[in-house]
């Protein structure tokens, strides 16, 4: 990503950001008549204490420069979260250097052999454009046959927002993949030289209305643990909790996990994993 794109996407991710707080938010008085949703420029300014004239330029994707002072002022105002704190630093330049990125993400034998020792829980790990690198049995089983797919469609955000079975197996999807967007958003921000993953980016918004209309708006949020629905073909309604860890020594590799949330969903998954294991397995 190029100087000017990193300062136009600072400048509309502060329009955004602006534009979801109303002056009472702020306890500023409310007028019958604005034209501008959320906050003005002005009154961002003024809270944040810096010219007006010199946050319009910021704004603008004008080429200036901002300090960390300025930023954590301006992330005060706009009540940003941690995750989109640290997403405005790194578009200013003041984050942490980007990760580097190796030429090739691999997996070693012991990672693969973690995995499948996880059993009837899903698991797999995904490198930093959010390919899918290695997979367990379970996770064939449940979420999708990644051993079955091309090399190039083993992709999370591909797979939510372009395929149809994908779509289908997740309980409320829309909420599902808006989240996963988000959080897409702020791990991608720290490979910002990377062109394979911009081309990514690019061609999702090609082949994806919804991912086209939601990435505008700039949502960034951090991985958390969480709870997923999946309604599988033959087992029916799976109610997973999930969590993702960082791999140590690589930076751009996470491992998600998946366990049955209640007593019910895990007799499934030790029922799918039986029959799998007696008539020979998925390959993996």
């Amino acid at each position: 990503m190029t100087q000017n794109e990193l300062r136009s996407e600072l400048a509309n991710f502060l329009r955004t950001r602006r534009a979801r707080l109303s002056p009472t938010d702020l306890g500023l008085p409310h007028t019958a008549r604005r034209k501008t949703a959320g906050l003005r420029r002005e009154e961002v300014a003024q809270l944040a204490c810096v010219g007006v004239t010199w946050y319009t330029w910021l704004e603008q994707g004008r080429e200036i420069n901002v300090s960390v002072q300025v930023l954590d002022s301006l992330a005060r105002t706009l009540r940003l979260s941690a995750e989109e704190k640290a997403y405005l630093f790194l578009l200013a330049g003041q984050g942490p250097l980007q990760h580097p990125a190796p030429q090739q993400e691999h997996v070693s034998p012991f990672l693969q052999k973690f995995l499948e020792h996880q059993g009837s829980s899903p698991a797999y790990i995904m490198g930093r454009r959010w390919d899918v690198l290695a997979w367990n049995r379970a996770a064939c089983q449940v979420i999708t046959n990644f051993a079955a797919l091309p090399v190039e469609e083993r992709n999370i955000v591909r797979l939510i927002f372009t395929d149809k079975e994908f779509r289908r197996r997740f309980v409320d999807w829309e909420a599902m993949a808006q989240r996963i967007l988000a959080q897409f958003r702020a791990s991608s921000s720290h490979y910002r030289d990377d062109e394979q993953l911009d081309a990514l980016m690019t061609d999702m918004q090609h082949c994806s209305p919804e991912f086209a209309c939601w990435w505008p708006r700039h949502e960034v949020q951090g991985r958390q643990d969480g709870q997923k629905k999946l309604l599988h073909p033959q087992a029916g309604l799976l109610e997973l909790d999930h969590s993702t860890f960082q791999i140590d020594g690589s930076p751009g590799l996470k491992m998600v996990i998946y366990l049955p949330a209640n007593e019910e969903t895990a007799k499934k998954l030790e029922l799918l994993y039986k029959q799998e294991t007696i008539a020979g397995g998925v390959t993996y």
